[in-house]
C-alpha cells in the first residue's frame, strides 16, 4: 500500500480509538459543554490524526490536541493561537499554501511536511499521564514508520521525549531550542520551544526563532534528498 493509503487507514484507527477512559471522558465533555465563543459549533470530540503531505520528509511533532482547538476542529494545531503561530511560520518557509489554519475545510495544504501529536486526544490540563502517553505510542510509531522522515521537528520537551523513545536515543541530550540530534540510520531530531501562548506571548519563542527552525529543517531535508 502507498503512503497515502497507509496513513488514511491509520487515521481511521486513530479516530475510532477509545483506549483511555479519562481522555475519552474529557474530550467528550469538552465537546458537549463547549466554550462560549464556540457555542454554536459542533465539536469534533474524538482523537485527532496527523495531517499533511503523505510524501513529507519533515514531520512536526507536538504534544496533544488543544481542548478548544483541534478537539473542536478535528485537525491538528487548527483553531487556536498555537496553530496560528505555527502555520504562519510554515507558510513563510514555503511549507504551507496559506498562513492560517482555522477549520478542516479551509483549503490549507502542506508541502513536504506532516504535522502530528504524540498523544491523539485532548488531555485535561494539557497533561497526559505516562500510561496515556504509552497507550498512544503505537499510533505515533506507525505514523513515523510509514513516513520515514528525514527530520522530526520536536515542538517542546514532550514531543522531543516521544521522538527519542521511538528512535531509541539513549542517553537523551538535553532539550533546548535549536538542539539537533542525529539518529543513526534515522532522522535528525530538531528541537523548538512549543508555540504555546505561554512561550509566544512572553517572547520565549519569537516568529524569527521558529522561522530559523523551519529553515534548518528544509535544509536538512534537502540535503538528505540530495
Amino acid at each position: 500500500m502507498d503512503r497515502a493509503g497507509a496513513l488514511a487507514d491509520l487515521a481511521r484507527e486513530v479516530i475510532a480509538c477509545r483506549a483511555c477512559p479519562r481522555l475519552v471522558a474529557w474530550r467528550e465533555q469538552v465537546a458537549a459543554t463547549r466554550r462560549a465563543a464556540f457555542r454554536h459549533e459542533t465539536y469534533w470530540g474524538r482523537p485527532v490524526p496527523g495531517f499533511g503531505d503523505p510524501g513529507a520528509r519533515i514531520v512536526v511533532l507536538g504534544l496533544a490536541p488543544a481542548a478548544h482547538g483541534a478537539n473542536r476542529t478535528g485537525r491538528v494545531f487548527t483553531g487556536d493561537r498555537s496553530g496560528d503561530f505555527l502555520f504562519a511560520s510554515m507558510h513563510r518557509a514555503g511549507l504551507a499554501n496559506q498562513p492560517t489554519s482555522t477549520h478542516a475545510d479551509d483549503g490549507l495544504a502542506l508541502h513536504g511536511v506532516w504535522v502530528t501529536a504524540s498523544v491523539k486526544c485532548a488531555p485535561p490540563g494539557n497533561d497526559p499521564t505516562p500510561a496515556e502517553r504509552d497507550a498512544c505510542a503505537g499510533f505515533l510509531r506507525a505514523e513515523l514508520d510509514v513516513l520515514d522522515p528525514a527530520v522530526v521537528v520536536c515542538l517542546g520537551a514532550f514531543g522531543y521525549q516521544a521522538a527519542c523513545r521511538h528512535y531509541g536515543v539513549r542517553p537523551r541530550p538535553r532539550f533546548g531550542h535549536g538542539v539537533e540530534v542525529a539518529v543513526p540510520a534515522g532522522p535528525v531530531l530538531l528541537c523548538s520551544f512549543h508555540p504555546s501562548q505561554q512561550n509566544t506571548f512572553t517572547g520565549r519563542l519569537t516568529p524569527a526563532m521558529l522561522d530559523d527552525v523551519f529553515r534548518r529543517a528544509t535544509e536538512l531535508a534537502a540535503a538528505t534528498n540530495g
